[in-house]
């Protein structure tokens, strides 16, 4: 399993999150503390708390999910 950490900064970069997952063919969960949330469930991941660092988990690999996932990693941003 592959893990790696996201924060997003509107709904509509979740939007595009959950469009950009729905398109791989293999599980991707996203948590936060104990709550794990279908990667490909729109209402689920809004449910979350957006201001906060998630961690997403898939096992399977798709480019352009990969390189939005390193876009929105909280670790490149510029302080």
């Amino acid at each position: 399993m592959k893990q790696k950490k996201v924060k997003f900064v509107s709904a509509d970069e979740a939007k595009e999150f959950v469009s950009i997952a729905s398109g791989c063919d293999f599980d991707v969960n996203v948590f936060y503390n104990r709550m794990i949330i279908d990667a490909k469930s729109l209402l689920g991941v809004l449910s979350l708390d957006l201001t906060k660092i998630l961690t997403v988990e898939y096992d399977g690999e798709n480019a352009p999910f990969e390189a939005f996932l390193e876009r929105k990693n909280p670790m490149h941003a510029v302080a």
